[in-house]
C-alpha cells in the first residue's frame, strides 16, 4: 500500500464519517421537530410539513441554534411551557436516539 492509497483510504473514511454524522443530525432534527409538533398540537401532514421546515433550516449557516431558536418562538407563540434547557435535553435525546437508528440501518 502507497502513502497515496493511504491518504485516499483516509479520504474516504473522513468522507464516510461526515456522511454519517450528517445523517444522524438530520434525523435527530426531524425527530425533535416531531416532538415540538405534538407540543404544538399539529398531527399527521401538519406535523410533517413542521419537521421539514425545521430540516432545512437546519441546514442553513445558523444549523441547530436556529431551529432551537425556531422552536421557543414557536413554543412562546402558542403557550407551550418548556424550557429552553428542557428543549436542548430533548435535542440531546434525539440525536442519541438518531444514532442509534442509523447504526441499527
Amino acid at each position: 500500500m502507497t502513502l497515496n492509497d493511504r491518504g485516499q483510504d483516509n479520504e474516504l473514511l473522513y468522507a464516510h464519517d461526515e456522511e454519517r454524522k450528517f445523517r444522524i443530525e438530520a434525523r435527530a432534527t426531524k425527530l425533535l421537530a416531531l416532538w415540538a409538533a405534538g407540543k404544538l398540537g399539529k398531527t399527521g401532514a401538519e406535523a410533517e410539513t413542521y419537521a421539514t421546515g425545521l430540516v432545512n433550516l437546519d441546514l442553513g449557516a445558523g444549523g441547530s441554534q436556529d431551529v432551537l431558536a425556531r422552536i421557543r418562538t414557536d413554543f412562546d407563540a402558542a403557550g407551550v411551557q418548556q424550557s429552553d434547557h428542557q428543549i436542548e435535553r430533548h435535542r440531546t435525546e434525539c440525536l442519541e436516539e438518531a444514532a442509534k437508528q442509523i447504526a441499527a440501518s
